[in-house]
């Protein structure tokens, strides 16, 4: 595992002065044509000078992003125009950081810390150590896609495994997935081919085709195989992750923490200060399994509750009640000065028809890049959604849902690529799954917590998905066009038919991108007339 810190945020003033003072010069005084006429005494005169520059450029130690943050903390109650606050900042960077610690510390302004913002560089950690890198919101991730990349046979050995002397095992059993994946590739790429002939007569195509057999091959890798992560967080976001990763119970997970630490310690030390584990941290999931325990066998067995509508993959477990109306009522509210009271009562009044022509209205002047107003933000859909590993790398990519897991259970089978059985590659799948599974159940008996490692993209787990409708709209878009990969694609298109059904005013114009402009005239047929009718013209 490498963590390196690629870049952090500097004032621009900073810069242009290293420019000015420093690179300028140098350029100027080193070209070709002037060292020949220079005298041995003015070279080492002039080297010297632009040592000096760099030396007292350097000893400012403001190639930081903590002048930034501390001028805009004083903007609050400070007059000043806050480039001249910067200018200060960056002058006087010690009394900039103590600013810093009592603002952000001190008066509990953590806001302050999200001003500055780190580029790190995450190399080699295991593709089950990606997904708790990826539970945190509000940072950028950009992740080595399996669908793409053609994998070599790198992956983590976990140190919870090796203590547990179940290495011999598990490395068996990783190496016999990744010559299946091998196979599978060998045989899917040839049958991707043969069935899109139109395609592969191209070959600016074949990339694409390639990576269609990639991307079906990868579902019988290990969560154990090696990734890497281009990740950009505030500092705010970065004290977060650190100690929530140093509270973690696997030890691979507990390494990233040290290491991200590490890779940015003394950058900027006034806005990163709680990293260490905590008590709520370290002990709160596995007290709440303990409870779940005791409740459970406290209770009888009670008759489930059934969803509110369910297809093969995915249940709607909760709504928000009157979804439809409490949508019109919102945006009754915010466009006119009557109470939520008021609104809520003429958002009643409407007949469904009504309501269905007020909401789309809100469409009338949108396009395929535009999102829906906020106020679809005030209603949401609860879904319980069975999905195997890979489909879960691409759904935990939506991060302002909520997304609560369950671990991952063998017990739930797997996902076999349609593209596997249609190839004829399925009896090599399931052996390898077998495989994997015997694996599994051995090492689960020593180490429960790092059991999963052996698990496959095609294993199964079920999650809660919680989302907006605004956000529900984000799904439909991205991931019911064609250029979807086909498990999310599949597992989005489900709870988009679900929640229509409980929503249906507000959810009219969520599809996937490929169908906005077709959906959008149905819902606009007169303006599309018109358009026709002055084309014509």
């Amino acid at each position: 595992m490498r963590i390196v810190l690629a870049g952090h945020n500097v004032d621009v003033d900073v810069l242009r002065q290293m420019k000015k003072e420093i690179l300028e010069p140098a350029a100027r005084g080193w070209e070709e044509s002037r060292l020949d006429a220079m005298s041995e005494a003015e070279l080492r005169a002039q080297a010297a000078e632009l040592q000096r520059r760099a030396a007292d450029f350097l000893e400012r130690d403001n190639l930081t992003p903590e002048p930034i943050s501390a001028s805009y903390a004083r903007i609050s109650r400070d007059p000043r125009p806050i480039d001249e606050l910067r200018a200060i900042a960056r002058e006087e960077v010690e009394k900039a950081r103590k600013s810093n610690q009592t603002i952000i510390f001190g008066y509990g302004h953590s806001s302050v810390a999200e001003h500055a913002s780190f580029n790190i560089d995450v190399i080699g950690v295991s593709r089950y150590a990606v997904e708790e890198i990826q539970k945190f919101r509000l940072l950028a991730y950009t992740e080595k896609s399996q669908r793409y990349i053609l994998l070599e046979d790198d992956f983590v050995t976990p140190e919870e495994i090796e203590k547990a002397g179940m290495k011999g095992l598990f490395v068996r059993t990783i190496k016999a997935q990744n010559a299946c994946y091998h196979a599978l590739y060998e045989k899917l790429r040839p049958w991707v081919f043969d069935r899109n002939p139109e395609l592969a007569s191209k070959k600016r195509n074949h990339k694409t085709l390639e990576g269609w057999a990639k991307e079906d091959a990868r579902y019988i890798v290990s969560f154990a195989t090696e990734s890497q992560i281009g990740m950009t967080l505030s500092a705010r976001s970065l004290e977060h992750v650190i100690c929530r990763c140093a509270s973690h119970p696997l030890a691979e997970i507990r390494e990233y923490a040290r290491r991200l630490y590490e890779c940015v310690e003394g950058v900027a030390p006034s806005l990163v200060k709680y990293t260490d584990p905590t008590e709520y941290n370290v002990h709160t999931r596995a007290a709440l399994r303990e409870e779940t325990l005791n409740v459970m066998e406290r209770m009888e067995e009670p008759a489930p509750v059934p969803p509110i509508a369910e297809e093969k993959d995915v249940a709607l477990i909760d709504v928000t009640p009157d979804a439809d109306a409490l949508i019109a009522a919102a945006l009754l509210h915010s466009s006119s000065g009557k109470t939520m009271a008021r609104c809520k009562a003429a958002a009643r009044e409407m007949s469904e028809e009504e309501r269905a022509r007020f909401i789309a209205s809100t469409f009338r002047l949108m396009r395929g890049h535009d999102a829906v107003l906020r106020e679809f933000e005030n209603v949401r859909c609860v879904f319980e959604v069975t999905l195997s590993a890979a489909c879960f790398g691409q759904l935990k990519r939506h991060r302002m849902s909520t997304l609560n897991t369950q671990p991952y259970d063998i017990a739930l089978g797997v996902t076999i690529p349609k593209a596997v059985e249609e190839a004829g590659a399925t009896p090599e799948f399931q052996a390898a799954v077998d495989e994997t599974n015997a694996a599994y159940e051995k090492i689960a008996a020593q180490t429960p917590l790092a059991a999963p490692y052996v698990l496959t993209n095609a294993h199964k787990r079920r999650v809660l998905f919680s989302s907006n409708a605004r956000e529900l709209y984000h799904v439909s878009r991205l991931r019911e066009d064609p250029h979807a990969q086909w498990d999310i694609r599949d597992k989005s298109t489900q709870m988009i038919r679900l929640a229509k059904k409980v929503m249906p005013a507000t959810m009219q114009l969520a599809v996937g991108k490929h169908l906005f402009e077709e959906t959008h005239a149905a819902l606009f047929p007169q303006e599309v007339e018109e358009a026709q009718k002055e084309t014509v013209k």
